[in-house]
């Protein structure tokens, strides 16, 4: 049966247009974006059959070119329209840090680093630099490793930071293990920009270590 002959309640654009787009499920809304399905199946059946392959609508939207181009009802042109919405996201969450925003969200924060860090194959650290009033002056990712580690040289987060004339700074990086916990290597590292940092009298507010699907702060541990 076309999604056309269902209960108009029951079709996803209805739906999400009468009750809003938290009402309708990972297939519903992936439903909308396929538009069409494929012979003997709606846009929901290929929608679910997706989800079942990948195991969630992450594993989808992480998935490799080849793998997601090879699934029925998508092909390389809706894989390339997947990826412009996943950035869409990203950059709608990195608007909520943009210049001049002042850092009180923590959630909105946290949200950020999470769709820009969490599913990176291999380590990054990134700095956020805050004005006096804890107003983002810039995010930036200023060294990249491999899947165990990356090498941080102090000297340039300085040069960063005064080239910004930043008051206060939020050091970051991703753990492509998965495990926020942090590392002795993590501690000792902190400890050693934070020295650094003080001495043009830039403070270290909070070094954060983003897991799936969980941020560890060293601040909130006492750490600091």
């Amino acid at each position: 049966m076309a999604i056309t002959d269902w209960p108009e309640s029951e079709r996803p654009r209805e739906k999400l247009l009468a009750r809003g787009p938290q009402a309708l499920s990972d297939a519903e809304l992936l439903a909308i974006f396929l538009r069409t399905g494929v012979t003997g199946k709606t846009a929901v059946d290929v929608a679910r059959e997706m989800l079942a392959r990948f195991g969630s609508l992450r594993g989808l939207l992480t998935a490799e070119r080849a793998a997601a181009c090879a699934t029925a009802g998508l092909g390389e042109a809706k894989f390339v329209q997947l990826q412009a919405a996943l950035e869409l996201g990203r950059r709608f969450l990195a608007e909520k840090l943009a210049r001049g925003t002042a850092l009180s969200s923590t959630t909105d924060t946290r949200d950020f680093l999470q769709a820009r860090l969490r599913d990176r194959a291999e380590e990054h650290f990134c700095c956020l630099f805050l004005d006096n009033r804890h107003r983002v002056l810039a995010f930036e990712e200023l060294f990249r490793g491999t899947l165990n580690g990356t090498s941080v040289y102090p000297r340039e987060v300085l040069k960063r930071a005064l080239a910004l004339n930043a008051a206060a700074v939020v050091l970051v990086h991703n753990h492509p293990s998965g495990v926020a916990e942090p590392s002795r290597a993590d501690e000792l590292l902190t400890e050693r920009l934070k020295e650094a940092l003080a001495q043009v009298d830039v403070r270290l507010l909070d070094h954060l270590v983003v897991g799936d699907g969980e941020i560890a702060s060293f601040a909130e541990r006492g750490l600091l």
